[in-house]
């Protein structure tokens, strides 16, 4: 007599699987929230104000101009995931950069504006910065507060200095990418006129590398005179 088969096994159900659910409610009520990558939470946009941010960069570069943007929008009116993204340039990477500022462009009211060596040598930095902010500023055209980066407020204009405002105001992290952006751009186009500073690197900031270059080969008609009389 042959053995007796086992008996069958049923059929494994298929797993059940749970709705996903958003953090605001049952699935499909609501898209989630984007991820917060920087320090301007879109979940509190409407806390932000709609202002116009200032902001420089290339004030301690040994060459170059100086460059300023000046950035208005609203941050309740932007995509979240770019208010999300804005930060301090200093704290974005190149790449990052280079996709925000475009779109920053596209969805704010910029306006760019430079202090050049000449003025830098001229009137002094500080000076040639906040010429080139008042200017920035002037050609957007916009009756807004003006919050600029730093501890000097714009004189003869609405609104204040804020320090760290590159990681407190959406407008001023804006800024500071658009001009930063700006200028690597341009101080590496001046690298291919220029070689031997390294500035397709340093953008011309004083390194090992832009310090070498200056002993080696003297100074070129970009650099700051008052930033470079060691290498008289």
């Amino acid at each position: 007599m042959p053995p007796a088969k086992p008996p069958a096994k049923p059929p494994a159900k298929p797993p059940v699987r749970s709705p996903v659910r958003s953090p605001a409610g049952p699935a499909g009520s609501a898209r989630a929230r984007p991820p917060v990558a920087g320090p301007f939470d879109p979940a509190r946009a409407a806390a932000y104000p709609a202002a116009i941010g200032c902001d420089e960069v290339g004030r301690g570069a040994l060459c170059g101009p100086v460059v300023v943007a000046a950035v208005w929008f609203d941050p309740a009116a932007i995509p979240a995931d770019l208010l999300a993204a804005l930060d301090d340039s200093k704290r974005v990477p190149e790449p990052v950069r280079d996709r925000l500022a475009p779109l920053i462009r596209a969805h704010a009211r910029v306006a760019v504006a430079a202090g050049s060596r000449a003025l830098i040598d001229r009137i002094n930095i500080r000076g040639a910065t906040l010429d080139a902010m008042a200017r920035a500023v002037a050609r957007l055209g916009l009756a807004a507060p003006v919050l600029v980066d730093g501890r000097d407020a714009l004189p003869g204009l609405p609104g204040r200095a804020v320090i760290g405002g590159d990681r407190l105001v959406p407008q001023i992290a804006a800024a500071s990418i658009v001009a930063k952006v700006l200028r690597d751009q341009l101080m590496r186009r001046l690298a291919r006129r220029h070689p031997g500073y390294g500035w397709e690197r340093n953008v011309g900031y004083g390194t090992a590398v832009h310090r070498a270059g200056l002993s080696q080969l003297g100074r070129s008609p970009h650099h700051r005179l008052s930033f470079t009389r060691g290498f008289d």
